[in-house]
């Protein structure tokens, strides 16, 4: 059963939830479970496909694999900041030792939201350095920051910036109607907008919103192929950035990188790279791997050699596919493990992965 939803000060120890800024961990709250579990019942079994990220907030939980082997994870404890039996499909059955308590997500939403905020951390480290792009940095990190693109992979968000054109507009003009096909979607690099709508019945539109620089509209419409559902007009001098529909569809595609299976990229004797947060990191890694977190590759890739080849991998791929593409554009030569640490078997874990 539920219950209230969960303090934010207790995702602080919480492996990588806690690596989120603080807009993104908003975002992922929002779609949070929280749930008191009863001694004695069980959380998930063997074989389990859930796609459900786990923590425990209070509580004993007992875990056991397909081998008898026994572990028990209590809150508070080091193990307990960790997501309990990540992995899909389920290698043990967990069932609550005592009255225990615990907070569910959505493991694609969490992963997705991850490797954006990260993303964006890369981008905004790369604005900072860009003298050129001291007069546009403050609406483009206010963007980086919102929710705005989640249906966009994140290995796509400098080619965002890429295709966004300006189109300057005075006060009183009219950007988009209410009803209209929706053929574009905005971006406030300069100025305010007024939204209003039109209800069924009413003579007058109300306003319900104003936007500043490092807002946007428009995207809902081209994501569902709706009409628009308000009316947008500028309420001051100001600058937009426009981007097309058939631009916004090619962004929603995936980057090519090379993804390769496990064997091939042992094959290949490249230097792994660990593109996930120093605290998962240190709870398992490959041997010899090196950690390069996605949201300060752009100042530790100077650190890297760009003879080697590099093996980039994550938890599922997603992270991973992002970094690789960044890098890629940087003249590195990487291979993406495909499907992640996830994607292992239990024995090359045992072979191959270091653990706390």
């Amino acid at each position: 059963m539920s219950q209230q939803s969960i303090n934010k000060k207790l995702l602080q120890t919480f492996v990588p939830v806690n690596s989120l800024t603080s807009n993104h961990l908003d975002q992922l709250l929002a779609k949070q479970d929280v749930a008191l579990i009863p001694k004695g019942q069980t959380l998930f079994r063997i074989g389990d496909e859930d796609n459900t990220t786990i923590y425990l907030l209070s509580g004993e939980v007992e875990l056991i694999d397909s081998m008898g082997r026994r572990t028990v994870i209590s809150s508070g404890g080091i193990e307990s900041w960790h997501p309990v039996e990540h992995f899909q499909p389920r290698r043990s059955t967990a069932t609550a030792l005592t009255d225990v308590s615990i907070v569910k997500f959505d493991s694609y939403r969490l992963d997705t939201i991850l490797s954006w905020d990260q993303s964006a951390g890369y981008m905004i480290l790369d604005i900072a350095s860009n003298r050129q792009l001291d007069q546009d940095a403050d609406w483009m990190i206010k963007l980086l920051k919102s929710n705005l693109f989640y249906s966009v992979p994140p290995a796509n968000i400098q080619e965002i910036f890429r295709r966004l054109k300006p189109v300057p507009l005075k006060a009183g003009d009219v950007v988009l109607r209410q009803g209209d096909a929706a053929d574009c979607c905005y971006f406030i690099k300069k100025g305010v907008c007024e939204v209003s709508v039109l209800a069924p019945g009413a003579e007058q539109p109300v306003v319900v919103a104003m936007l500043e620089a490092g807002q946007g509209f428009g995207e809902e419409a081209l994501l569902s192929e709706t009409s628009r559902n308000a009316t947008v007009s500028m309420a001051t001098d100001g600058i937009l950035m426009r981007l097309d529909k058939a631009d916004f569809i090619e962004l929603l595609k995936e980057p090519v990188v090379s993804a390769v299976d496990f064997e091939a990229c042992q094959a290949t004797g490249g230097q792994w790279l660990d593109v996930r947060t120093a605290d998962e990191f240190e709870a398992e890694h490959f041997r010899g791997a090196q950690n390069m977190p996605l949201n300060v590759l752009r100042l530790k890739s100077r650190l890297l050699d760009n003879k080697k080849h590099y093996l980039v991998y994550c938890d599922t791929g997603r992270r991973s596919t992002a970094a690789a593409f960044l890098l890629k554009n940087a003249g590195f030569k990487v291979d993406v493990l495909e499907g992640g640490l996830n994607a292992l078997t239990q024995a090359q874990r045992k072979q191959h992965l270091v653990d706390f």
